[in-house]
């Protein structure tokens, strides 16, 4: 009997799974509409007021995207004031929907990756995964790894779609 031997093992191909910088906690959606007067306008006076008696710690480690679903006119400074009172309490506050919020956690994660650690490595990024990964991840995966890699490849081990491969240097032969 042949023994089996396991190519992809013996690749020294490096699998990086975006799905592992997935953060676990809760998402919500602050949306502003519900501080607007007649579905319109947003009344200052009444909007500080509501931002004093609100109880911000409910959204406490949460993620949360600050929006407004509304066709309404809302000044730049609100959405100042939600940051500043979710800050505190929240793990994550970004402006826009959970697309935005995914994005922004994922953008986080992948800026505490170090290149180095890939230097002259041949990289799989894993394509497959039980949680949505943005495709904006993939993207900045890319951005950061390119520099540094000796091949980038996405996919599985066993199953490659290539995208990147450091052209290799030819030093000029001397003359004799």
């Amino acid at each position: 009997m042949e023994e089996i031997i396991n190519r992809v093992a013996k690749s020294g191909l490096i699998s990086l799974d975006l799905e592992e910088y997935y953060h676990q906690g809760e998402r919500v959606v602050y949306d502003l509409k519900y501080n607007l007067f007649m579905g319109l306008i947003l009344k200052e006076k009444d909007f500080r007021e509501f931002l004093k008696t609100n109880d911000w710690s409910q959204y406490t480690g949460k993620n949360v995207a600050v929006t407004c679903t509304e066709d309404a006119i809302v000044p730049t400074w609100a959405y100042m004031l939600l940051a500043l009172q979710l800050g505190p309490y929240a793990h994550t506050v970004v402006f826009g929907d959970i697309n935005d919020l995914e994005e922004k956690m994922f953008f986080d994660a992948i800026n505490q990756i170090n290149p180095e650690d890939y230097r002259d490595a041949r990289v799989v990024v894993k394509g497959c995964s039980k949680h949505p990964v943005p495709t904006a991840a993939y993207v900045e995966i890319t951005r950061k790894l390119q520099p540094v890699v000796q091949a980038l490849m996405f996919g599985e081990p066993c199953s490659t779609v290539p995208l990147y491969k450091r052209a290799k240097i030819t030093l000029p032969l001397p003359l004799s």
